[in-house]
């Protein structure tokens, strides 16, 4: 995601994360952006944990040969994200160097942020939507008929009300809650932030204490939200953005659940811990002004043995 609109600065007094996103929907009834197999195209970008979420999602229910995929290199200049990864430095489906063009292509004057994850009608060349937390809903909701047999239950009812609820909060406090203390302008609002998001990883490691998942013995959408943001922690979080308690890796519960889903078919495989440190330590030139990429941590132990089989029922 890259939601500065183009300032080219992302520290604020206190950060508050423009949420209004293009808000249309692909979905089974609509008249015009219908369900439609090989239709569309999914911009990501690995180094972004907002778009890991729908590469994470769309090959956990095994859409891959359904909605096509490209992906934006880690570093981005104020204007936008560009496939300076293609040969050519042109997304080879939609023949675009930078997603700008997608979103010009829909919305000339478009003058918020060009973000990832979008969704793009390959016909038209046109953006449909970067609304991220609706883009992977409706990947299981409305593409269901075009999921794998063996796909997992991301929303399953039995939880929904509940699992809505620890989702809104990993949000606010943990996903965006980095970026309050990372982009903070002042040391009082970093003091609050940095509070506001430990104990919320508390909570989060007391919850997974004596449950395999975040909601039990299955893997849920919940699970794929807070992945993305333990995976970044201690690579960028911990130190660029000050989160620096203790580390992922210090709290036992926490580091065991991260490494599990790591370690499952969709997650770790998603995850380029170089281009991660690319994306935050060469683009906040603010916080960063040297651009100097750390070379640590070392991400081996994330292949070693979690033990969290035992927890299942």
């Amino acid at each position: 995601m890259n939601n500065d609109g183009g300032k080219g600065s992302y520290v604020e007094p206190e950060f508050n994360r423009d949420m209004n996103y293009i808000a249309d929907r692909i979905t089974r009834d609509s008249a015009t952006w219908p369900v439609e197999p090989g239709r569309y195209r999914l911009i990501a970008a690995r180094a972004c944990p907002w778009a890991n979420r729908a590469i994470i999602v769309r090959q956990l229910l095994g859409l891959e040969d359904v909605i096509s995929m490209g992906l934006a290199g880690p570093v981005h200049d104020q204007r936008s994200w560009t496939f300076d990864l293609d040969p050519g430095g042109v997304d080879p489906v939609l023949g675009i160097e930078r997603l700008q063009e997608a979103y010009f292509a829909r919305i000339p004057d478009y003058e918020r942020g060009i973000t990832v994850p979008a969704m793009v009608d390959v016909p038209s060349g046109q953006v449909v939507t970067n609304n991220f937390p609706q883009i992977t809903q409706d990947f299981f909701f409305e593409w269901r008929d075009h999921h794998r047999p063996d796909a997992p239950n991301l929303w399953p009812d039995d939880v929904r009300e509940e699992m809505e609820e620890v989702m809104q909060r990993i949000f606010t406090e943990v996903n965006n809650g980095v970026y309050r203390c990372g982009f903070a302008g002042t040391q009082a609002a970093y003091d609050q932030a940095y509070d506001r998001l430990f104990a919320a990883l508390d909570w989060l490691e007391e919850r997974l204490t004596d449950r395999r998942y975040l909601m039990g013995d299955a893997i849920t959408e919940a699970d794929v939200r807070l992945f993305t943001t333990l995976a970044r922690f201690d690579p960028v979080y911990h130190g660029h953005f000050k989160c620096n308690r203790n580390k992922l890796i210090e709290m036992p519960a926490l580091w065991a659940y991260a490494r599990d889903l790591f370690q499952t078919p969709g997650f770790g495989d998603t995850i380029d811990f170089d281009q991660i440190k690319a994306h935050y330590y060469v683009v906040h030139t603010d916080i960063n002004p040297t651009q100097v990429i750390p070379k640590g941590p070392d991400l081996a132990s994330w292949h070693e043995p979690h033990g969290r089989e035992k927890l299942a029922a």
